[in-house]
């Protein structure tokens, strides 16, 4: 390997090591909402609020891969972008899609599919979804984008899984594990597609890609945190 490689591997290395460790990352799977949802704080009714709101990135996202392949010049990067896809969509079975199994999964612990898929987005599910929009219209913030999603998206699911469980008693998510199951090549996929190939201009712009994204689901939590605040909710059970 020559040492312009052994550079540019070195800086990806980097890269990923930093943003592991980042502290919105941080802040994003150590919000206080994933708290209330472990404390016990949320109702049905909350859960129900907090599914339909999932919905809209969950809809969205095999969309912003699509057009994330079509801006990443690099064959392997499309590649790997598209072993993601695949599985979003189910590995060529519409009724192992992702969506669907959510759908499926959350009628079947008592929530109405309207709840679930028809409920209006909320101020931050609207940003967050035009922030994916928008990323996939360039080769850095799709991928910043990408990567942020994958690197966060296990600890964010598993919490939907603790709040469906606690409100509704059955244990068996086929949505949950499935993320279980696929989270790992997910995030090794979305690592791999960080190309070495990248200047430290653009690993830049990734990174600042990353870090918007975290913003916004910060911002999407926090919004559904305020729309039922679980102090609310003990001020309520007292009276």
């Amino acid at each position: 390997m020559t040492k312009s490689c052994e550079g540019a591997f070195s800086m990806v290395h980097s890269v990923l090591d930093s943003l592991k460790n980042n502290p919105l990352r941080k802040t994003l799977i150590h919000h206080p909402f994933f708290e209330a949802v472990r404390s016990g704080a949320l109702n049905r009714k909350d859960v129900a609020v907090f599914l339909g709101q999932w919905w809209h990135p969950l809809h969205y996202f095999p969309d912003f891969l699509s057009r994330s392949i079509s801006v990443v010049p690099n064959l392997e990067t499309k590649t790997a972008i598209c072993a993601i896809l695949s599985e979003e969509l189910g590995e060529g079975n519409p009724d192992k899609a992702h969506e669907r199994i959510y759908v499926e999964t959350m009628t079947a612990a008592g929530f109405s599919r309207e709840e679930v898929t028809e409920a209006p987005p909320l101020s931050s599910t609207r940003d967050l979804v035009k922030g994916y929009e928008r990323a996939s219209t360039a080769q850095t913030s799709a991928l910043g984008f990408m990567y942020g999603t994958e690197v966060a998206d296990l600890a964010m699911v598993s919490g939907i899984g603790v709040a469906v469980r606690k409100v509704s008693g059955i244990k068996n998510l086929p949505w949950v594990d499935i993320h279980v199951l696929q989270e790992p090549h997910h995030v090794e996929q979305a690592s791999g597609a960080l190309e070495p190939e990248l200047s430290a201009e653009q690993y830049e712009s990734v990174v600042a890609s990353v870090e918007e994204m975290w913003r916004l689901w910060i911002a999407f939590f926090s919004e559904l945190n305020q729309v039922f605040d679980p102090e609310q909710h003990m001020e309520a059970s007292v009276t």
